[in-house]
């Protein structure tokens, strides 16, 4: 049986905008931990449209600093500009366009009564394994981190890069790979050495010709990449964007807690689902549900939680600035 994921860079434009917001919640976490954030992102060209609603103690600063910040941590800085030009995003004409409000106050009373910010249905997921996920999925990510890695350091070699592991039965049967290059180099050799075995088929830039990259090819907008993010095809989706909200909102962290319960859950099962909701306003979630498989055989288990808000938020560390290292791994590299 074919089994596929994909995996992609922090510089693709979709996780520049994820990190870009990402970014932006950790400097105003550090002034103020109990912020109100909410921050959808935009990126074409060399322009960056923040949209959305915050609420905070701290002043929001020079957001064009902090875009400037971000986006030369994922490694789009003055040296990558000069490298590659007019085929790159140049953090020199930057341009910011700020449509930043502040949160409903209908939201904030249910929030301020330690209530989640929002509903939702929230998946998490594990598997026997490496990392937990599925293989196909740990494939992609790891090829994906290894070139990512190699470009940082390239003349020739883009960070804007996505990669997809076919398995059938357990064998690498394609390996995709896309990353930028100035001039044609040989990349089999290092796919397979970081693979640990010789794909039956290995594409390396499918159109022949990838030059072209980042915000310049292609439009970013935050919460496009959440099969990457999350498990691929293994299990739904759950909640919205985990990298653009507060810890209240639910979307990062009922998401994170899932992922725990799974990893927790897992035992000798050869899978472990499971699934949570929330309701606006309100601390206790209206439904929780275990899903284990093994050996084929499906069983099913209740879970009730009503640990506030506030409670998970402090175990976790959600109320520190760990949000661009989040968004960095991906919520199924929580615990791996």
């Amino acid at each position: 049986m074919q089994r596929t994921a994909e995996a992609v860079s922090l510089g693709h434009p979709d996780k520049v905008a994820d990190y870009i917001s990402s970014y932006i919640l950790d400097r105003l976490i550090e002034q103020d931990p109990q912020v109100k954030y909410a921050v959808e992102v935009l990126i074409k060209d060399n322009n960056v449209v923040l949209g959305g609603e915050v609420t905070t103690s701290a002043p929001l600063g020079d957001l064009t600093a902090y875009v400037k910040a971000a986006l030369a941590e994922i490694g789009y800085d003055d040296r990558y500009s000069k490298i590659w030009g007019e085929y790159t995003i140049d953090p020199d004409k930057l341009k910011v366009i700020n449509m930043i409000g502040v949160q409903s106050a209908d939201i904030s009373q249910g929030v301020d009564a330690d209530g989640w910010g929002d509903q939702g249905v929230f998946v998490g997921y594990a598997c026997q394994g490496e990392g937990k996920i599925n293989r196909e999925l740990y494939l992609a990510r790891k090829l994906n981190k290894a070139l990512y890695e190699k470009a940082r350091t390239s003349d020739n070699l883009g960070i804007d890069i996505k990669t997809q592991i076919t398995l059938n039965d357990d064998k690498i049967e394609t390996a995709i790979v896309a990353i930028p290059m100035l001039h044609d180099e040989d990349l089999t050799e290092f796919v397979i050495s970081v693979l640990g075995e010789k794909p039956a088929h290995i594409i390396i830039n499918g159109t022949g010709r990838y030059t072209y990259h980042g915000s310049i090819a292609d439009c970013g907008i935050t919460g496009r990449k959440l099969a990457c993010d999350f498990y691929s095809t293994a299990c739904p989706i759950g909640g919205g964007s985990p990298w653009t909200k507060d810890p209240s909102k639910a979307d990062l962290t009922l998401n994170v807690y899932a992922r725990i319960l799974a990893c927790e859950n897992l035992a000798d099962n050869d899978e472990c689902f499971i699934f949570l909701s929330s309701c606006i306003g309100r601390a206790e979630l209206p439904s929780g549900l275990i899903k284990t498989i093994k050996n084929g055989v499906v069983s099913f288990s209740n879970l009730w939680c009503n640990q506030k808000p506030s409670v998970l938020i402090k175990a976790y560390g959600l109320d520190k600035p760990i949000y661009t290292k989040l968004c960095r791994r991906g919520i199924c590299g929580i615990q791996n």
